[in-house]
């Protein structure tokens, strides 16, 4: 009976201090922006543009450029594979896909899944966490843990028929790790080499991805460029 009350008020004080560990998931957010250069600068981003190049090992590389406005909740994104270019874009409440055919584009409606799809990228090609509450996703607090050695946050956001955790160095606060649940596919994404943008914020400019379904990783090299022109083109039918 002894053992028994032990074990249990053992049990008890590791469930106390694991919770008095826990951050509030907006501290670590907050401990993220100032990482990389600041909650001013954060607010201050616009729009953005991606160039991203894919490899893996068994299979084509390829590349991608993503354009983004996010007060015009818009989104471009060019797959060029074997020098064929793919177009996705939504604006607003369309979305469609331009397909290379000879000399000609041939243009489909993308469907309502794959409109949402790339609705989240406009916040997820930076961090998904950006004003997360206007946009009636929820974040707690999942706690501390190791992760190759080194001590990390979870946080997990999730809302719209989508799930992400994500880990943060708990020393720099930097994202070093995020998994994306969507449509039962779950995406591993590890981050490093932060570098600084002309804007004055940093980003991951490595990220090795692999999924539960393939289960092959993705290498992608990654270059920012903050709050520059956009073209109108580009949202252009």
């Amino acid at each position: 009976m002894k053992t028994s009350l032990k074990i249990l008020t053992l049990l008890l004080l590791v469930s106390v201090a694991s919770t008095a560990q826990k951050l509030p998931a907006d501290s670590i957010f907050a401990k993220y922006y100032q990482a990389t250069g600041g909650k001013a600068l954060w607010d201050g981003i616009k729009s953005y543009n991606l160039k991203r190049s894919y490899t893996a090992a068994s299979a084509a590389p390829y590349d991608a450029n993503v354009t983004v406005s996010i007060p015009d909740q818009s989104i471009s994104k060019t797959k060029t594979i074997m020098k064929r270019s793919f177009v996705y874009t939504v604006k607003g409440n369309q979305g469609w896909l331009k397909v290379p055919i000879g000399q000609k584009m041939d243009v489909k409606d993308l469907s309502q899944a794959e409109q949402q799809n790339m609705r989240m990228e406009i916040y997820s090609g930076l961090v998904p966490f950006i004003d997360y509450k206007n946009r009636q996703l929820i974040a707690t607090t999942v706690g501390t843990e190791a992760l190759n050695g080194v001590q990390v946050n979870q946080v997990e956001l999730q809302g719209q028929g989508m799930k992400y955790n994500l880990y943060f160095n708990a020393q720099t606060g930097l994202l070093v790790r995020q998994k994306e649940t969507q449509a039962g596919v779950e995406t591993t994404t590890d981050l490093s080499d932060y570098a600084k943008s002309a804007y004055g914020v940093l980003y991951p400019t490595k990220l090795v991805e692999i999924n539960s379904t393939d289960k092959k990783p993705v290498t992608i090299r990654s270059a920012a460029a903050i709050n520059g022109p956009v073209s109108v083109e580009l949202f252009k039918r």
